[in-house]
């Protein structure tokens, strides 16, 4: 996917004009690429409509212009757009009771190395996570994650021909399958690949 640029980029004025067609545009956009496993665990495959849409927000809230910024902003977004031979996700742990979300959130240390997508006729594929910064201390893990699945030629190559995606947790304290990724993220999905 190609990176975002200064120069792809709507002026702060246009975006003003924009923004709630655009916002409307990236929701349903994200809605086609969420997958939710079991009642808590829910991951955002990020594409690059839904970095521009991150950047274009954060200019417009800290009032960002200048090149130095926006250039930065680039930086920070760009690499969380799938290169080709991989997705590049959101993980998000949400629990509504702030007691049950303290307490699981301790409980679910290691759950970002927990998560799995497979092929069908492949093996399991678990994502490199939080290359950016450690998300986890001694007592507790984040409640968002950044993950990164690198797919093979071989596996690229199943989906291209129809072959089914299934998507799991495989933790000691959440355990949840999803044998078959509804066909429209499956398709979305593809679209990030080379």
């Amino acid at each position: 996917m190609p990176a975002i640029t200064r120069e792809s980029l709507m002026t702060l004025e246009a975006y003003a004009r924009e923004r709630k067609q655009f916002r409307s545009r990236v929701i349903a956009h994200k809605r086609q690429r969420t997958l939710h496993l079991g009642d808590h665990v829910t991951i955002l495959f990020e594409d690059e409509l839904t970095m521009r849409y991150q950047v274009q927000e954060m200019l417009r809230i800290e009032r960002i212009f200048e090149e130095d910024g926006i250039q930065d902003e680039l930086d920070t977004y760009n690499p969380l757009i799938p290169d080709g031979t991989n997705w590049k996700a959101t993980m998000l742990i949400e629990y509504e009771d702030l007691v049950e979300r303290a307490r699981m959130l301790g409980r679910l240390k290691g759950i970002e190395a927990a998560v799995w997508i497979q092929v069908a006729g492949h093996e399991r594929v678990h994502p490199l996570a939080d290359e950016d910064l450690e998300r986890q201390n001694e007592t507790k893990t984040s409640s968002v994650h950044f993950l990164r699945f690198e797919l093979t030629r071989s596996m690229i190559a199943s989906l291209r021909a129809g072959g089914f995606l299934s998507a799991g947790v495989s933790h000691s304290a959440y355990q949840v399958e999803v044998p078959s990724v509804p066909e429209s993220l499956r398709q979305s999905l593809l679209a990030d690949l080379a």
